[in-house]
């Protein structure tokens, strides 16, 4: 069942919501002004009442940015998961679909699940051969000042991209659920987030690039083998000096040259 639906398109000339609708629990807030009057781009917001996502709630959304628009799908805070009640799944399902020369950017805050917590999220993006797309996808591992850390059962996020219709793009998936042998805090050890980002167009070429040489600059000095004069040295497993960097990230290219998933 559609919970909510917005089209973006073009209006003498400039971005604009054509149709907006929503119901509980969502609902969306879309502000006239934001950034320089020269930026023609329109700011999604997407809220819930009550703060968060209630067990056994089911939310989908339907987006489509027209030809040649931009805009901005974002939060006004975390996404928060509540506690599940019985075997009650949260879930939230986004299709959105970027017409030629668009770009949509869904730059929302972290999903937070709360302890015990069960939650699923899709989210499917049609593009163009020219169309853009910028996607931060990421989740904490849950109420650190109530000393929960991935104290959730269950977290499963699924991004699809598809070119022109129905060619498959991008196909992935996170997927995170309590063990009977080791829990999630167990495997994730002191890492504290999950995040993926994804670059996909010829509107974010000119950071493609610039981006994958940081992350490899980055990591290869937290990773870096201390040294005495010019000898490295060789650090066994139990030795105190060798030291975990404090996050860990790669890039990956995928499909065709202008587009870059850089994962974190």
């Amino acid at each position: 069942m559609e919970i909510g639906k917005v089209i973006v398109e073009k209006v003498r000339g400039k971005a604009t919501v054509t149709k907006c609708f929503s119901k509980y629990p969502l609902k969306f807030i879309i502000p006239r002004k934001v950034g320089s009057s020269k930026t023609d781009a329109v700011w999604i917001y997407t809220i819930t009442y009550g703060g968060g996502i209630v067990s056994g709630d089911s939310i989908t959304c339907d987006i489509t940015i027209g030809d040649g628009c931009t805009a901005v799908l974002a939060t006004q805070a975390s996404t928060k998961v509540y506690k599940a009640v019985g075997s009650k799944n949260s879930e939230q399902v986004l299709e959105a679909r970027i017409g030629s020369n668009a770009f949509l950017a869904v730059i929302p805050d972290p999903v937070t699940c709360f302890s015990t917590a069960k939650y699923s999220q899709k989210q499917v993006f049609k593009v163009m051969s020219d169309s853009s797309l910028l996607l931060v996808d990421w989740v904490t591992s849950g109420r650190h000042e109530r000393g929960e850390k991935w104290d959730f059962d269950l977290y499963r996020s699924t991004n699809h991209i598809f070119h022109n219709g129905d060619e498959p793009l991008f196909l992935d998936t996170v997927f995170l659920e309590q063990g009977t042998c080791a829990g999630i805090a167990e495997h994730m050890q002191d890492y504290q987030v999950i995040a993926m980002v994804i670059l996909l167009g010829p509107k974010l070429k000119h950071v493609q690039n610039q981006i994958q040489e940081d992350v490899k600059k980055i990591m290869s000095q937290s990773l870096h083998m201390p040294t005495i004069g010019s000898r490295q040295y060789t650090i066994r497993h139990n030795d105190q000096r060798l030291t975990k960097p404090s996050f860990l990230a790669s890039c990956s290219v995928f499909g065709p040259k202008q587009r870059f998933l850089q994962g974190i």
